[in-house]
């Protein structure tokens, strides 16, 4: 065979071995992406869980302290308006 012969077959060799490298590239990409997909999720849905109990834990005690300060401000208010009418 002539030079330019060994070229082409060497130069189609090349294409060949780059169009599988390629191929593969992209299957890993895809395979990869995917695995962070999931993971993304999996730490975003574990993240909602907990910040939805830490939500509810301050709800609950916001509630439990304003109801206090509110049981207080009446017993001081009641008592205030026992001053003025001298009871």
């Amino acid at each position: 065979m002539g030079r330019f012969t060994d070229e082409m077959t060497r130069l189609v060799g090349e294409i060949v071995a780059v169009r599988g490298a390629r191929k593969g590239f992209v299957k890993d990409l895809t395979q990869n992406t995917a695995a962070l997909m999931a993971k993304f999720h999996r730490a975003h849905k574990d993240m909602a869980r907990k910040t939805k109990a830490e939500r509810r834990a301050a709800v609950a005690h916001l509630k439990k302290t304003v109801g206090a300060m509110r049981h207080a401000f009446a017993a001081d208010l009641d008592g205030a308006r026992r001053a003025w009418a001298g009871k």
